[in-house]
């Protein structure tokens, strides 16, 4: 078994934050050493839990018309490597799902980005990716560091979840969709030939 796939086969194994899980541990990942575009957004939720299949739920299929791409290129792991922040179903809160297990990152994502030498763009979906991976480059809350989405290319994109629950945040802030998703996907264009 060569390095990458020991690693992967080391993750969907993994029990770090098993006792904190209510639906116990099901690390979510899709990656090769070929990705092109890595996807690091939240944590799964109970349908992706169910079946395993990262953005399986309406959350992917905005992302995917955000992305103008179908299923199949989407799960493609030699173009699009996913990778949350936190692989497992973190639980329910009082406003939603969880945030993420805090083990993951820190455990898990230096060692998996060794294994993808391909990766031209990162997208970070939501707070606790662009917080993880901007630091202090982050502008002062997510609306304004997805405005400024300029100023971290050609390595970094940062976006808001694409979740229903931000069906108000995107009214709010149309120049999201008029202004972000072209670019994102002119610049996904320049990355990727399907």
């Amino acid at each position: 078994m060569q390095e990458g796939e020991s690693l992967i086969s080391a993750v969907k194994d993994c029990r770090i934050c098993e006792p904190f899980l209510p639906l116990g541990p099901r690390p979510v990942i899709s990656i090769s050493k070929e990705s092109k575009i890595l996807i690091i957004g939240q944590a799964p939720g109970t349908r992706v839990h169910k079946t395993g299949i990262p953005w399986n739920d309406p959350s992917g299929d905005e992302l995917r018309r955000w992305l103008d791409v179908d299923r199949d290129q989407f799960y493609d792991p030699k173009t699009f490597g996913i990778m949350p922040m936190g692989f497992c179903y973190p639980g329910r809160g009082k406003g939603g799902d969880l945030p993420p297990r805090p083990e993951c990152a820190p455990h898990w994502h230096a060692k998996l980005m060794n294994i993808m030498p391909n990766v031209k763009l990162t997208l970070l979906i939501g707070d606790f990716a662009q917080r993880y991976y901007l630091g202090k480059s982050r502008m002062q809350n997510l609306t304004e560091t997805v405005r400024s989405f300029e100023d971290y290319l050609p390595d970094y994109f940062p976006l808001v979840l694409p979740s229903p629950r931000n069906r108000l945040w995107m009214r709010k802030n149309d120049w999201f969709e008029s202004d972000v998703i072209p670019r994102l996907r002119e610049r996904l264009n320049s990355l990727i030939i399907f």
